[in-house]
């Protein structure tokens, strides 16, 4: 199981949110993350915060100088994928997003601060259906995966993506 990352780091706010890129200079450094492997940030539920939550990764990313575009786009499809999940399913006040880099990989975490009691769990939608596919395409994409409930009775749904092999743009590795 992917241990806890506790560090507060970046928390905004639903204004923030809904004027970015506008606010992103007050939020942070263009050098805020060169020199950690890990960071956190916290927003509000808003359909808004999951492109604002790409871009918080996509400049960390930059500032660890992971530059290979395959292990980009699991990365930030995977934290889309969970970051959507929190919004949608849970009553959470506030979504934490946390990215920590290992040697070989990079750990994902996104946690919803509870509010309800949804776990997340893997769907076999029909061909037909719209949605309901996040959480098979983060297990077919990732390492690993897995969930854990935690005492605020929030749940963190976590994945691991190797920094070495990954799947091709745009094409995910058959079940």
């Amino acid at each position: 199981m992917l241990p806890s990352i506790q560090e507060a780091g970046i928390e905004l706010t639903a204004h923030q949110v809904e004027t970015w890129p506008d606010a992103k200079a007050t939020v942070v450094s263009p050098d805020h993350w060169r020199s950690t492997d890990r960071t956190a940030f916290s927003l509000p539920p808003l359909e808004r915060s999951v492109p604002v939550c790409r871009a918080l990764a996509r400049a960390w990313l930059d500032g660890q100088q992971i530059q290979g575009e395959d292990t980009r786009y699991l990365i930030l499809l995977t934290l889309s994928e969970l970051v959507t999940n929190a919004i949608q399913h849970s009553g959470a006040l506030r979504i934490t997003c946390r990215l920590r880099r290992s040697a070989q990989q990079v750990h994902i975490e996104v946690h919803d601060g509870g509010g309800t009691p949804w776990a997340p769990r893997r769907r076999y939608p029909d061909h037909g259906q719209e949605s309901g596919r996040g959480l098979e395409l983060v297990a077919k994409s990732c390492q690993e995966w897995g969930r854990r409930t935690e005492a605020d009775n929030g749940c963190t749904v976590w994945a691991t993506v190797s920094l070495t092999t990954c799947a091709p743009v745009g094409r995910l590795p058959q079940p």
